[in-house]
């Protein structure tokens, strides 16, 4: 029934430039078009590198990824803008799993779309993510988005894909 289905009026897009990204970014604009919903843009420099110690490098490397993080923001509002697609980007620095909740929240978006990164299980351990830590930490919709895999002989396994992850 139609009316049973919430109504996304205001979508949070989260661009980092991957190839993920890049498949959030167009299946998100597609949905945002179909539902003529408000559409803003999400990139976040990841800090956690810089947090371990505060010196001149690590200052210096975080001007340079905010840049990086910028262009690759500009570059994902210039392709939505190119599809007729009006969006507002928002650039922010710190974890995009405590970020992306903030701003959806602050937005009071109805729906949040990622890119999932596949990753072995060793790879996940080793970064410590926690499956379903963005939807444990969000009141609205999220979609992950799945693009095809980068080497169709890579072979992941399904048991102990993460349902979201972001970088």
């Amino acid at each position: 029934m139609k009316g049973d289905m919430p109504a996304f009026n205001c979508v949070l897009l989260c661009y980092d430039g991957t190839r993920e990204g890049q498949h959030a970014l167009a299946d998100g604009a597609r949905l945002a078009r179909d539902l003529r919903a408000q559409v803003h843009v999400l990139s976040v420099v990841n800090n956690f590198a810089w947090t371990q110690g505060a010196d001149i490098t690590s200052a210096m490397l975080a001007s340079i990824a905010s840049d990086s993080i910028r262009s690759v923001l500009t570059e994902g509002l210039e392709k939505l803008a190119a599809q007729g697609i009006h969006a507002t980007g928002h650039l922010a620095i710190g974890d995009p799993l405590d970020q992306i909740p903030f701003l959806a929240r602050d937005l009071n978006v109805d729906l949040i779309i990622v890119g999932h990164h596949r990753t072995s299980r060793l790879a996940r351990w080793w970064g410590g993510r926690t499956d379903g830590l963005l939807l444990d930490r969000v009141s609205c919709s999220v979609l992950v988005t799945m693009g095809p895999e980068a080497d169709s002989n890579t072979k992941t396994d399904s048991e102990t894909a993460s349902p979201v992850e972001h970088s």
